[in-house]
C-alpha cells in the first residue's frame, strides 16, 4: 500500500505550499490529462491518467511510495475522495482542498448559492437531477459526458429556466454562457461544465416579509414562512382550494403515504382537483406534473402551487391521450379518470400507482387492472368522520377504497 496518499484540488490557481510539497515528493500522480500537465509534477514519478477512480485506487493501494491524486476543485464535494476512502479499497488520504466547481460557478455568476440545490448528472442520474431542477428554483447540475446542458434542455421540455452554462472553469479556456433552456440544445458545449439552472414561479420556502434575506440558515432551502403550518395532509384552508367533491383531506393523508414523494421523483397527478394533493407532493420535494381537463382545476392547482411557495407543472388536457407526451414518471396519484387512464398508466411502468375508489366493485376492476400490469396491490376501506369539537356533533363522512399498486421489481 502506498506510503502516502494525498488528494489536491485544483481550481486553477497557482498551487498552494502544501500541494506542491506533497508533488515534489510524489512516486505515482493520477490525474486528469490537464492535471499531468502541470509543471509541478515530476516527470520520474508514475503517471496515471484517470478513467476509472476505482482502477486507480487499485494501483495506488498497491504502489510503495508517495501517491498524489489530482482532482478539479474540492476533490471532497462529490469527488474523488469518497472513492478513494471506500472500505474495498482501505485508503486513508490526506486532502489539500480547492474551490469547488459549484462555488466557482456561483462566484462567475455573481450569485450567492446557499440556497441552492446540488445535483450529478450522468447517464443513470439525469433524469433524477432533471426532476430536480423541475422542482426547484435554483440548482446547480455538475455534468458529465453525455449528460450535459444540452440533454438536461432537451429532458426540460415544456418547463422555462434559464441555464448560466460555466464551460472549463480555472483555465484559459474559461467561458460563462447564459441563455434560456430552450436554446441550450442548439449548442456543442466542452466538458467539463457546471449548469446553474434558475427560475420558475415563487420560492419554495418563501420567507416571510419580515424575515431579512440574509438570514438563511439551511443549506438548500430557505427558511420556511413563520406563517405555514407544520406537517402534512394540511386543511385545504391552507392552500386557499376548497376540496373538490369526492376529495378528503384524510384521503389525501393516506395517498401521500403511499406515494412517498422524495426529491429526484417525478409524480404524476392525474385530475388534480384542487391541486392539494399535487402541492403536498411537491412540498416533499418531488418534480410534480398536475394533469387535468377542467380550466378551473388547472387554476385552482397553481393557486396552491404558489400558496405552498412550491414549483409544478400543470397540464391541461383530458387523459389518457394527454400523457402520451409527458415525461416517464416515478410516482402516479389517479384523482380520476376510469381504468382507461390506470392502464395507460400501468404500461409507463412508474414504481407506483395510488388511486381511489367510490364502490367495491369500481375497487375490484381497479385492482384486476392494476395486477395485469404487473403491480403487487393493495386495497383498504378507508372512513373518516370530521367532529365539531364544540359540540362533538358529525361534522362530514367519508368513505372510500384506497387502491395502491407497486412494482415487484421497485420494492425497497
Amino acid at each position: 500500500m502506498a506510503d502516502r496518499v494525498t488528494v489536491i484540488g485544483w481550481d486553477g490557481s497557482p498551487l498552494t505550499p502544501a500541494a506542491r510539497s506533497a508533488l515534489l515528493a510524489a512516486t505515482l500522480v493520477a490525474g486528469a490529462a490537464h492535471h499531468l500537465a502541470l509543471p509541478e509534477v515530476p516527470d520520474d514519478a508514475e503517471h496515471i491518467r484517470l478513467g476509472s477512480i476505482d482502477l486507480a485506487a487499485r494501483r495506488i493501494a498497491g504502489h510503495r511510495g508517495s501517491a498524489v491524486v489530482l482532482a478539479d476543485g474540492d476533490p471532497g464535494f462529490f469527488g474523488v475522495v469518497r472513492t478513494l476512502r471506500a472500505p474495498e479499497h482501505g485508503l486513508e488520504v490526506e486532502v489539500v482542498p480547492a474551490v469547488s466547481a459549484v462555488a466557482a460557478a456561483f462566484a462567475r455568476a455573481g450569485m450567492p448559492w446557499d440556497d441552492a440545490q446540488v445535483v450529478v448528472a450522468q447517464r443513470r442520474t439525469l433524469r433524477r437531477a432533471v426532476n430536480v431542477c423541475r422542482a426547484h428554483t435554483k440548482v446547480a447540475v455538475l455534468t458529465s459526458p453525455g449528460a450535459g446542458p444540452a440533454e438536461l434542455a432537451l429532458l426540460l421540455e415544456g418547463v422555462h429556466r434559464t441555464f448560466v452554462i460555466c464551460e472549463e472553469l480555472g483555465t484559459e479556456r474559461e467561458q460563462v454562457t447564459v441563455l434560456t433552456s430552450d436554446k441550450a440544445a442548439d449548442h456543442v458545449w466542452r466538458d467539463p461544465n457546471v449548469v446553474i439552472v434558475i427560475g420558475g414561479t415563487g420560492t419554495r420556502g418563501t420567507q416571510d416579509a419580515s424575515i431579512p434575506a440574509a438570514s438563511g440558515w439551511l443549506l438548500g432551502a430557505a427558511p420556511a414562512r413563520r406563517s405555514a403550518a407544520r406537517g402534512w395532509a394540511l386543511p385545504t384552508e391552507e392552500y386557499g382550494v376548497t376540496l373538490d367533491e369526492g376529495e378528503s383531506t384524510w384521503l389525501r393523508a393516506a395517498q401521500l403515504a403511499r406515494i412517498g414523494a422524495r426529491t429526484g421523483d417525478l409524480v404524476w397527478d392525474i385530475g388534480s382537483g384542487s391541486g392539494a394533493a399535487a402541492a403536498e407532493a411537491a412540498r416533499f420535494g418531488a418534480a410534480v406534473i398536475a394533469v387535468d381537463e377542467e380550466e378551473g382545476a388547472c387554476a385552482s392547482t397553481a393557486a396552491a402551487a404558489r400558496r405552498a411557495g412550491v414549483q409544478l407543472q400543470v397540464v391541461q388536457g383530458r387523459a389518457p391521450h394527454v400523457l402520451e407526451r409527458l415525461p416517464e414518471p416515478d410516482v402516479v396519484r389517479i384523482g380520476g379518470g376510469g381504468l382507461d387512464v390506470v392502464t395507460a398508466c400501468a404500461d409507463r411502468r412508474p414504481e407506483r400507482i395510488v388511486t381511489h375508489a367510490a364502490t367495491r366493485d369500481e375497487a375490484e376492476a381497479v385492482s384486476a387492472a392494476l395486477a395485469e400490469g404487473g403491480y403487487a396491490v393493495e386495497c383498504a376501506l378507508l372512513q373518516s368522520v370530521g367532529l365539531d369539537t364544540d359540540d362533538w356533533s358529525e361534522r362530514e363522512r367519508a368513505v372510500v377504497f384506497l387502491v395502491a399498486g407497486q412494482r415487484p421489481d421497485s420494492a425497497p
